[in-house]
């Protein structure tokens, strides 16, 4: 089905919006009911096109979890009401940006949500997926794009070996970045938007802004942060954007940062943002059969991922935690699936996940047999995803390659001694002292390495030539990783041992 209306007339359109709100109603109590009434009240008061408001269109950002779910079924309430008061009401664009650690099962969620709010046969609603800059209508059975996989892969393989497979910057930054980069294109997409709605307070909206700026001034102290406006934050956004893939890929890698340029060019005005917050509350305990009974939600395995429930990452980051247990610290994988979980587990809590979800997840691993067939799971997700194997991402954890090999020796001596001997050629072809080229032997080894890290020579080099990030110390404190994860409150001490006998330490980790 398309977007557009398979309505014949003004009267059956009439009628299925008033059914529509009727079935949803039942959802929401009286309190809640008025908190949806009063958010209509106060929207069609900011709408920029008073007369017909029909002309207005909002723009709502739709990742498919449980939280954007609720949040598209309160606006789609407001749609309606405006509608049965006024006899019209303003136009919505949904937009899906897409990134290869979303399971299919998140795109059927979604389907299924459209279905159950009339959205597909709705003249006044526009469904949209965003690709990296490219824009379509929302079909759930669309193929992600290669470039998209390919790119996503890139950004996790690089940022795993400059940060020692550190979580949050591994699977998170890249994507919040073009995350906030669809908001720049669904918003000057054919003819714009008049509203962006958000559920963020406006105290959030402002820290981030503020946030925004000051990085913008930490990396060029001489350039002042623009203005206060839309476009002026995509602006500031796209600086720490370019600076940021920069430190990660290096200096020269100017096709991968160009890949993640944030687009503002293209807006000319600023549009107008309208907070949900104050007139609702996101628990999904407090609608869970509206979300699981009426929306047709499903937790799935791999989609209900901790303290996310749209994308798989975050299992594949508590497989990074095993791996690096299991291979660095000479530990057991299945005490470090322990440490996330118990850090992940916190993070629900902090979030008001139910507590019926919050079991869900413990018992998920809660056995050696259960652990197992997750780690199975999750193996095949990563390779069906991204193209990554457990073998590459043991190397992650590693990260042997970045600031001259510090971990290279370590690293083949507990994973791959029969290259061992090879050390010291390792570092020769790393450091471009012999060319692949006129070398049999470069070219073997470079084949080798690829296979064990999925990163090609160029990439190995950069890495190489680069020290590593994010870790603790005084030095990298103004580095960008280190930044952005300082403000990051995904993050946490937990107690851990470096080795199988080694004392107690405090190290901290991040993830979702």
């Amino acid at each position: 089905m398309s977007f557009h209306s398979s309505i014949v007339d003004n009267k059956e359109l009439f009628s299925l919006r008033n059914k529509l709100f009727s079935e949803l109603s039942h959802f929401f109590s009286s309190a809640k009911l008025e908190g949806v009434k009063n958010c209509a009240i106060k929207l069609q008061e900011i709408l920029p096109k008073q007369s017909p408001i029909e002309q207005n269109k909002v723009l709502v950002a739709y990742g498919g979890g449980k939280d954007s779910s609720y949040m598209l079924t309160f606006v789609r309430l407001v749609q309606l009401i405006l509608f049965k008061w006024n006899g019209e009401t303003f136009q919505i664009r949904v937009v899906t940006n897409r990134h290869a650690g979303m399971p299919t099962s998140v795109m059927e969620n979604i389907h299924r949500v459209y279905c159950a709010l009339q959205l597909y046969d709705d003249p006044d609603v526009e469904l949209l997926l965003i690709d990296g800059n490219k824009i379509s209508l929302f079909n759930r059975s669309l193929p992600l794009p290669y470039n998209i996989v390919s790119q996503n892969r890139q950004d996790i393989l690089m940022t795993g070996h400059r940060t020692q497979a550190n979580s949050r910057p591994t699977f998170c930054n890249a994507c919040n970045i073009s995350m906030v980069n669809s908001f720049g294109i669904a918003s000057c997409y054919d003819g714009g938007v008049d509203v962006i709605i958000t559920g963020d307070s406006r105290k959030e909206q402002r820290a981030y802004m503020v946030w925004v700026n000051r990085l913008v001034q930490k990396i060029s102290p001489d350039l002042s942060p623009s203005g206060h406006g839309f476009r002026d934050f995509l602006k500031n956004l796209d600086i720490v954007s370019q600076s940021y893939f920069r430190e990660i890929y290096g200096d020269k890698a100017n096709h991968e940062i160009k890949e993640h340029k944030i687009i503002n060019d293209d807006i000319t005005i600023d549009t107008l943002f309208f907070s949900i917050y104050n007139y609702t509350e996101y628990s999904a305990g407090n609608h869970w059969e509206l979300l699981t009974k009426y929306l047709g939600f499903e937790f799935d395995e791999l989609a209900f991922s901790f303290s996310e429930s749209d994308c798989a990452n975050p299992a594949l980051m508590a497989h990074l935690r095993g791996l690096k247990c299991e291979h660095v610290y000479g530990r057991s994988y299945a005490e470090g699936i322990e440490e996330y979980v118990k850090f992940a587990i916190s993070l629900m809590r902090q979030k008001q996940f139910p507590e019926f979800l919050i079991d869900q997840i413990i018992q998920r691993y809660s056995t050696a047999e259960s652990i197992t067939l997750m780690r199975k799971k999750i193996n095949d997700f990563a390779f069906e995803a991204f193209g990554i194997t457990e073998e590459q991402l043991i190397c992650m954890v590693y990260a042997p390659f970045s600031e001259k090999g510090k971990n290279l020796e370590t690293y083949l001596l507990k994973e791959q001694p029969k290259l061992l001997p090879e050390l010291d050629n390792i570092h020769q072809v790393l450091d471009g002292r012999e060319e692949e080229k006129t070398s049999q032997k470069s070219s073997d080894i470079a084949n080798n390495l690829y296979h064990l890290s999925g990163l090609t020579l160029e990439k190995l080099r950069r890495c190489y030539d680069s020290p590593l990030l994010g870790l603790n110390d005084k030095n990298a404190k103004l580095e960008l990783v280190n930044l952005i994860l300082g403000r990051d409150p995904h993050k946490g001490i937990i107690e851990t041992r470096h080795s199988p006998d080694g004392p107690t330490v405090y190290e901290m980790i991040s993830g979702r």
